[in-house]
């Protein structure tokens, strides 16, 4: 029985799965995988003895690092564990066409969703050039994910390595978008502290986004997050863990310990991001759910 969907969780693909996991704690972010292993074999393992399963996918910075990253690797991890994996891909959207027939070739590879991370890939997701982009993911009726908040990239270097946060706050930026493009399913990657309050006004006005809680230990969650989690946008909420950053395990047992009702822990783990996704849940699991 399928008990969870991990929204957010990171492979490394091309370049970067050549180079390891190394220049990602040099950068800055922690790895904490626990007993798992963080190759996606490993990862694949771990889903499954949890009974869940995951949305995989890398990122696509090349303008800024110079490294390739490669999706048709992570629709060759989905095709190997079909039950397991749901696949997004990534583009660079300095790309310009290139990233427009990239999002094309990934949804002919069966993958199911686009993310980006605004503050990494160093663009503003309001600029005009990136609309053509847009306007193929809204064509192919792709779900897309944005990194909101602050980033542990880099974080605490001189200058954040010239990363800019401003990019990542909900407003204007996701709210800008959510309003241009209307048919746009987006998904805010964490809770998008320190905007985390405008990020619940986005939910709250915007149908058409919605909430991964991954990147955050449940215990350090704002407390707007978790009141608006139990009540107004308990159906626009996601799990999430950021593996390898953190481990199904440590975010569940702290997830156990938050105020939250009975009726809205399945929906944040598992029936939101069912129904979000088009993922069949056995119709007895949901009664007992609802």
């Amino acid at each position: 029985m399928l008990k969870a969907i991990d929204m957010h969780v990171h492979i490394l693909t091309g370049e970067r799965a050549k180079q390891g996991w190394a220049p990602t704690v040099k950068a800055g972010l922690p790895m904490n995988t626990g007993k798992w292993s963080s190759d996606p074999d490993g990862m694949a393992e771990m889903y499954q003895s949890l009974e869940m399963m995951a949305v995989i996918f890398d990122v696509d910075g090349e303008t800024r690092s110079g490294i390739k990253i490669d999706n048709s690797e992570t629709a060759a991890w989905v095709k190997k564990y079909p039950q397991t994996f749901i696949g997004f891909g990534s583009v660079d959207p300095w790309k310009g066409k290139i990233a427009v027939e990239e999002v094309k070739r990934c949804a002919d590879m069966g993958l199911r969703g686009m993310k980006f991370q605004q503050a990494a890939q160093g663009f503003d997701p309001t600029n005009e050039r990136f609309f053509p982009m847009y306007e193929e993911i809204v064509r192919l009726k792709l779900p897309v994910i944005f990194h909101t908040g602050t980033t542990a990239v880099a974080a605490g270097s001189p200058g954040g390595k010239g990363i800019v946060l401003e990019y990542c706050k909900p407003i204007p930026y996701i709210d800008n978008l959510a309003a241009w493009f209307p048919e746009m399913r987006i998904i805010m990657a964490h809770p998008s502290w320190p905007w985390h309050d405008d990020q619940l006004a986005v939910l709250r006005h915007k149908g058409n986004t919605y909430m991964d809680l991954s990147g955050w230990a449940p215990k350090y969650f704002p407390q707007s997050t978790v009141h608006n989690i139990n009540t107004l946008v308990q159906d626009k909420a996601f799990f999430g863990t950021d593996f390898p950053m953190m481990t199904p395990e440590r975010w569940l047992s702290e997830f156990a310990e938050l105020p939250l009702k009975d009726s809205v822990r399945p929906k944040i783990l598992l029936l939101n991001a069912a129904k979000f996704l088009g993922i069949e849940v056995p119709s007895t699991q949901t009664a007992s759910n609802s």
